[in-house]
């Protein structure tokens, strides 16, 4: 059992995959944790989709941005796997592809993301080190980390 990862420009999107993506983020960043915030946020057709597909069902998902879009560091962002899923630890392999595709596009190796906070150590197991204090992001507690 595993995924069928692709990786794709906004542009390179069908609109099936567009409307599955934005239907992922919306179930887990707006229902399921329960957060009213602006998710089209302008920074998706700037970035790389990469998105795991599980019988013909995207399931997991994050957008690479080049350096000086979020950061001035390249980043990974809207990093989702549906709640079904998570028992499978999908999102490991989700971060290990991420990481691989802001290496292989954008030829960086440095990486910012701003990370719900209660996910320090899911990110600290791929390499990253916080850099802030705790701040909040649509009333959600938030830490920049780094990694490279």
């Amino acid at each position: 059992m595993s995924l069928q990862w692709e990786i794709k420009s906004f542009e390179a999107l069908t609109v099936h995959e567009l409307y599955d993506i934005l239907r992922l983020r919306s179930e887990i960043f707006v229902v399921e944790q329960n957060c009213v915030y602006l998710d089209l946020d302008g920074k998706d057709k700037k970035a790389l989709h990469l998105f795991g597909i599980y019988e013909d069902k995207v399931v997991a998902h994050a957008r690479l941005l080049p350096p000086g879009i979020s950061f001035l560091e390249a980043s990974i962002g809207r990093v989702v796997v549906d709640a079904t899923y998570r028992d499978k630890k999908w999102g490991h392999e989700l971060m290990q592809n991420a990481i691989a595709g802001i290496a292989t596009h954008f030829k960086e190796s440095v990486i910012t993301i701003g990370a719900q906070l209660y996910l320090k150590k899911f990110y600290e197991s791929h390499g990253f080190v916080a850099i802030s204090e705790m701040y909040l992001e649509d009333d959600i507690p938030h830490i920049e980390m780094k990694r490279g």
